[in-house]
């Protein structure tokens, strides 16, 4: 396995499991035209399972609705997760489905990602996904993020008080960036990072008594509602 750090030209090892023949050979194309190694691709979540028992990978790229079952992409991340928790997740879907993102933040919310389909069909979109995933971000599609906020007439903009920084930092964390993610885009230190999340948890009055990824996905469920009221 590799540790891609902030290098992005250097080469991941990733498996593939999706049902759909077409798809799985393109992704496997996409996927070595950006020099990655692709150890196998299979049609289902119990061979990907056996694949990585004895073939390791910096990436395992999933269907969501595959077999074993009609989500079997879910029940197989959780599996690896379990079994091979420095394993990074990107699981896929023709379907624009907020419970599904929610399924995934269930996994976990480091080295995962959720994408559709139709938005990961380029060598560059495919290829970001990837490395954010394995250098343990969170990847969230920004179109089935923004189905889990419902409009909230008249209500007030909850993000007035924060400063710029913390404005963009909090618009960094409703793409799915982890702090080490930001700390990068931003050219900040982690612990300046840290400092602005804090900022940010305590003037939206998130609950002190949440979990810190309960408040995040609070933190960015407000960011979205914001901006489509706007």
């Amino acid at each position: 396995m590799t540790d891609p750090g902030d290098d992005e030209s250097a080469p991941l090892t990733v498996a593939v499991a999706e049902d759909g023949a077409l798809f799985r050979e393109g992704l496997v194309l996409l996927l070595e035209a950006t020099g990655h190694t692709v150890v196998g691709a299979v049609d289902d979540g119990d061979k990907l399972v056996t694949l990585l028992g004895h073939t390791p990978v910096d990436v395992a790229v999933l269907d969501i609705r595959m077999p074993p079952e009609p989500d079997g992409g879910l029940v197989t991340a959780r599996r690896l997760r379990e079994l091979h928790p420095k394993t990074g997740l990107l699981l896929l879907s023709h379907y624009a489905e907020a419970h599904y993102l929610m399924e995934v933040l269930k996994i976990g919310t480091e080295a995962i990602g959720y994408r559709l389909k139709d938005r990961i069909s380029s060598a560059d979109a495919l290829r970001d996904s990837v490395y954010r995933v394995a250098r343990g971000e969170i990847v969230i599609e920004p179109l089935v993020a923004g189905q889990l906020v419902g409009r909230a007439a008249g209500q007030p903009d909850e993000l007035g008080s924060l400063t710029g920084r913390e404005a963009e930092v909090l618009r960094l964390m409703a793409e799915g960036r982890s702090n080490s993610g930001i700390a990068r885009e931003l050219f900040l230190s982690p612990k300046a990072v840290e400092k602005n999340v804090a900022a940010i948890f305590s003037k939206l009055n998130l609950p002190t008594d949440a979990t810190s990824h309960h408040r995040r996905v609070l933190a960015v469920l407000t960011y979205l509602r914001a901006r489509r009221e706007r």
